[in-house]
């Protein structure tokens, strides 16, 4: 039985997602309407499913103003090989408990975030920032929600820690300051799709262990 919490997490998560700009969001909070008598029930919220949904659209979109802009000059799949610093690490595959893990996914995307400031210097009138900002929100509050200390992350706060952070990556070399924060778009939208893979990675898991728990308890004969 879902909690009261986790209900209302869900309304929250998905009212967000209605009013967000751009989205690619199906109407997740619909009224029926007076006097329906079709006997349908509606579709269970999904929040979790718009939030990646969302995040896709942005990726595809990126994609396609990155052709519009170099044409035939650089493929989108060039961004994959293109050099960054200060970008955060994944998780390891071995010796990290999902505590740990979920708190590094957290502070990556938190630092994606103050990465972003340089690409709204580079392209001040691109929606992306804000687009992509947005929906990290939504996923630190999905992943906060299955942690046990979410109060222990360490955000990158400090003005002085986000300007080191900008002045690593800045170039007086205006294509690279272009390839750089097409790069950041690109591997905050696959940092974010890690995010989802790694949630439910981590959420099967805990269901097999389940399992295994189950059907590990003694038969009793009849």
């Amino acid at each position: 039985m879902p909690s009261k919490l986790n209900v209302l997490s869900a309304v929250m998560l998905a009212a967000l997602l209605h009013c967000a700009p751009g989205a690619p969001v199906k109407d997740a909070l619909t009224d029926s309407p007076a006097g329906d008598t079709s006997g349908e029930e509606e579709a269970p919220l999904d929040p979790q499913r718009d939030v990646w949904d969302s995040v896709l659209g942005v990726t595809t979109r990126h994609q396609m103003q990155f052709e519009d802009e170099f044409h035939d000059k650089l493929a989108y799949d060039f961004l994959d090989n293109y050099q960054i610093s200060s970008l955060p690490e994944r998780c390891p595959k071995s010796n990290f408990s999902k505590e740990d893990c979920l708190h590094r996914l957290v502070e990556g995307l938190l630092t994606f975030t103050a990465l972003l400031q340089h690409v709204e210097k580079v392209y001040p009138s691109s929606m992306f920032p804000s687009d992509i900002r947005h929906y990290s929100s939504l996923v630190i509050t999905l992943i906060q929600q299955k942690m046990r200390h979410p109060e222990r992350v360490t955000a990158v706060t400090s003005s002085q820690v986000s300007e080191q952070l900008l002045r690593d990556i800045d170039s007086p070399n205006m294509f690279s300051r272009k390839m750089t924060a097409h790069a950041i778009l690109n591997r905050f939208c696959q940092f974010l799709i890690y995010c989802k893979r790694e949630l439910r990675k981590r959420e099967m898991s805990r269901g097999n262990n389940r399992d295994l728990v189950l059907t590990s308890q003694p038969i009793t004969k009849i």
